[in-house]
């Protein structure tokens, strides 16, 4: 499974199952598990001892069910902000396929109920604080787990209700967790995985975005074609970069002024290193795809029930951090693309090159765009804020024994929050652009031409001062109803 499919899964809304594969290979490691929890004086991790700096402690066969919900309940403390229900159904879709490698020795009816969660929009109600990236994502996952012991909360179709209740609704029962089971749905990487993932899918939509939204500022600010020469590239053939230039090109074929704009000798920054830029961000996605279709395919949880070999290893595979390094390095680049695009902003309502100030007639009396520049600073700057990475951090946990984490799960909700302020950023860019060219009365290309027709039966060319926080949100929804696969074929 790629990020492609995770998309394509989320917007067909189809529903899973196990292949019989799959349910051989569960079922392998469960028996394995079972014969070895049942030999004498044998320990393992997390089955019969305590856990973290408890991992000593021996547990009596009879209770070692009552630990798994011990664990489930003590570790569902988790805080903040409830996170989406989108976020939610990819963690549930992550943990299920983890589990169902094979590797975890929880029983099959487990997985089932997961999957009957799954394909019923039943969501339980999950906090974005609480995990420390290391040691799997503890809170937010024992809350995940929580419905299965009819505790905590459920979104079930859009409604907030209490997981009884839930669970009533779709004709299930809470049920008794075995040895280890507690313990596998508590490891694992599948709540900072989650948010990486939507962050990439978003992420990808963002960069054709900002490629096509640049391109109305560059025909709006009269600027050459010669930035994107394919020469440039080929002197420096930077991925990116050249993929960028091409892509400007397309988007601006068979315009009657861009590529004939010989007036001004050079472009600022903003415009002119778009390639370099964009570019850059673009490679930077790719780079992080590649770690998140790796992450997606793998056993996160602890200990691993290898049941060909014969071995349950105690080991590390919880641990966050290339996915926090990953999240950090994207949070980068994507506030890159936010930065420059507000500067385009900033020029494009200058007053330069034959445009109005602020992009209105009557300025003094009308203030027109002056402070949609100033909203889109204060967001690039919280962006800038945000991108600190908290891949760097390290707090002691559980006595010592959790010495070093990734602190991912912080990475990924800070990354979160990066996307929509880029999107922000994004339709204020297309909102100074749109009225701009506009003000020019040239032919663009015919792509641009149907995209601004498009965006016109939602957003309004304007005359002379009105709120504009409206505008800015009916651009962002017209984005939100752009296909990013879509979006790419016709860029292409």
């Amino acid at each position: 499974m790629l990020l492609s499919d995770i998309r394509s899964l989320l917007a067909s809304g189809k529903k899973i199952r196990l292949s019989a594969t799959a349910i051989t290979k569960i079922k392998k490691s469960r028996n394995f598990l079972k014969k070895e929890v049942l030999k004498k004086n044998s320990l393992i991790y997390g089955v019969n001892t305590g856990f973290g700096s408890l991992c000593g402690t021996s547990i009596n066969k009879e209770e070692i069910n009552t630990l798994q919900r011990n664990l489930i309940l003590s570790h569902a403390c988790g805080t903040g902000e409830r996170i989406p229900d989108v976020i939610v159904k990819i963690i549930l879709l992550l943990k299920i396929r983890s589990l169902s490698f094979g590797y975890s020795g929880v029983r099959l009816e487990l997985i089932q109920e997961l999957i009957d969660y799954y394909n019923n929009d039943f969501f339980p109600i999950i906090f974005e604080q609480g995990s420390l990236g290391a040691s799997g994502d503890l809170a937010p996952l024992a809350h995940l787990a929580l419905p299965l012991l009819g505790q905590g909360e459920v979104s079930l179709n859009g409604r907030v209700m209490s997981s009884k209740k839930a669970l009533k609704k779709i004709n299930k029962t809470p049920i008794d967790l075995s040895f280890k089971e507690g313990l596998a749905l508590l490891n694992g990487t599948q709540f900072m995985t989650a948010y990486g993932i939507w962050c990439l899918l978003e992420s990808e939509k963002l960069y054709y975005l900002s490629n096509i939204i640049s391109s109305v500022s560059l025909e709006a600010f009269s600027c050459s074609k010669k930035p994107f020469d394919p020469l440039v590239s080929e002197i420096r053939p930077h991925e990116g970069q050249k993929i960028t230039s091409q892509l400007i090109l397309k988007i601006l074929k068979g315009s009657s002024s861009f590529f004939k704009n010989e007036k001004y000798i050079q472009d600022p920054y903003s415009f002119r290193c778009i390639p370099q830029v964009h570019g850059a961000s673009l490679d930077v996605i790719k780079h992080v795809q590649s770690v998140f279709n790796i992450e997606i395919n793998s056993v996160t949880d602890n200990p691993n029930i290898c049941a060909e070999s014969q071995k349950i290893i105690s080991a590390g595979n919880f641990h966050g951090q290339v996915l926090a390094l990953s999240m950090d390095y994207l949070s980068l680049s994507l506030s890159e693309l936010g930065s420059i695009s507000e500067r385009r902003v900033f020029k494009l309502i200058s007053g330069e090159r034959g445009l109005p100030s602020y992009l209105i007639d009557n300025p003094g009396l009308n203030s027109g765009f002056m402070i949609t520049q100033y909203t889109a600073a204060s967001i690039a700057s919280q962006n800038k804020q945000y991108s600190t990475p908290a891949s760097i951090d390290s707090i002691v946990s559980s006595n010592g024994q959790e010495d070093h984490v990734s602190m991912g799960a912080n990475s990924a909700t800070k990354l979160f929050k990066i996307v929509e302020n880029v999107n922000t950023i994004l339709a204020i860019e297309l909102l100074n652009a749109s009225q701009a060219l506009d003000l020019r009365s040239i032919q663009t290309s015919d792509f641009l031409t149907r995209f601004l027709k498009s965006y016109r039966s939602h957003v309004p060319f304007i005359q002379s001062d009105k709120q504009l926080s409206p505008l800015i949100f009916k651009t962002k929804s017209f984005f939100s109803d752009l296909d990013t696969v879509n979006l790419s074929r016709l860029s292409y």
